[in-house]
């Protein structure tokens, strides 16, 4: 057991509700397993919250909603965590999953877990009105446990970003590469733009139509990251694409939202790959 998850485990022991942060577009794919395996162990209800759900598409986080509302000791919330309305209902929801936990002798605790650059730390900062988390676009800013009492009846746990040892399926892996979850220096950035471009031929083509100007009409998932390049402006000596600086400028415009609110799976295509044992066809 790693020092992380032996740390994560023995606080666990002492807290009344996990709310475990994953990024709305992509709920599944980042969840971290071993936090339901923790929170299992140790019979704790979880509050789930699909964050940046502004940045995702609003019918099919409708739809992950409903999927987590059915699943045992567990309630889903979609929020961003940039907006402090929605952030201040979090408290409350959790005092639902422990009620017992309501008075000046026993305060509520709370322990917020997640994967790198699922919006923790913004979301924390948020809660405690201060700045007191480092905040920026990488995986694992959050270095180690804080602990910080929201009120005399509510404390709660920060725990840094916690990745599993192996992911299981490679979809995932480029959903969360895609999603800046994962940093540069594990993928290819070029192959991730080509995934995120298949997903969106597949399912979006409207917004990628919409964003970058050209027809899609017999285009591939490579010629989209070549018509953005071209569209950009991004050509090399000879004026072949630059596929590397294209790819980039997809994937950027991804994760900041510019090509619209986008989901890249749904409860759906989730069940589809793991009842087939291989990874989801992103045109299903």
């Amino acid at each position: 057991m790693t020092s992380a998850r032996k740390k994560a485990a023995e606080t666990m022991a002492n807290v009344d509700v996990v709310i475990e942060v994953v990024d709305a577009r992509l709920p599944a794919a980042s969840t971290n397993p071993l936090v339901h395996e923790l929170r299992r162990h140790r019979q704790r209800p979880c509050l789930k919250v699909l964050n940046k759900s502004d940045l995702a598409d609003p019918a099919v986080t409708k739809a992950w909603i409903a999927h987590y509302d059915q699943q045992e000791g567990v309630k889903a919330v979609a929020i961003s965590s940039k907006k402090a309305g929605e952030v201040a209902k979090l408290p409350a929801l959790c005092q639902s999953l422990a009620p017992h936990r309501n008075d000046n002798v026993k305060p509520l605790r709370m322990m917020i877990m997640g994967i790198p650059n699922v919006g923790k730390s913004t979301l924390m900062n948020a809660l405690v009105k201060r700045k007191i988390a480092k905040v920026g676009d990488e995986p694992a800013v959050t270095k180690a446990q804080q602990v910080h009492q929201l009120s005399v009846r509510q404390t709660i746990i920060d725990t840094p970003g916690l990745m599993w040892p192996k992911i299981e399926h490679d979809s995932d892996g480029f959903m969360l590469a895609a999603s800046h979850a994962i940093g540069r220096n594990a993928v290819i950035e070029e192959e991730v733009a080509v995934f995120l471009a298949t997903l969106l031929l597949a399912r979006y083509p409207a917004l990628l139509e919409a964003r970058y100007g050209f027809s899609l009409g017999g285009v591939d998932a490579v010629g989209v990251v070549e018509g953005v390049a071209r569209r950009r402006g991004l050509l090399m000596r000879g004026g072949e694409a630059d596929f590397e600086k294209a790819s980039m400028v997809l994937l950027q415009d991804y994760r900041d939202g510019k090509l619209g609110r986008i989901s890249l799976e749904t409860p759906e295509t989730r069940q589809m790959m793991l009842s087939s044992g291989s990874d989801q066809d992103v045109g299903d």
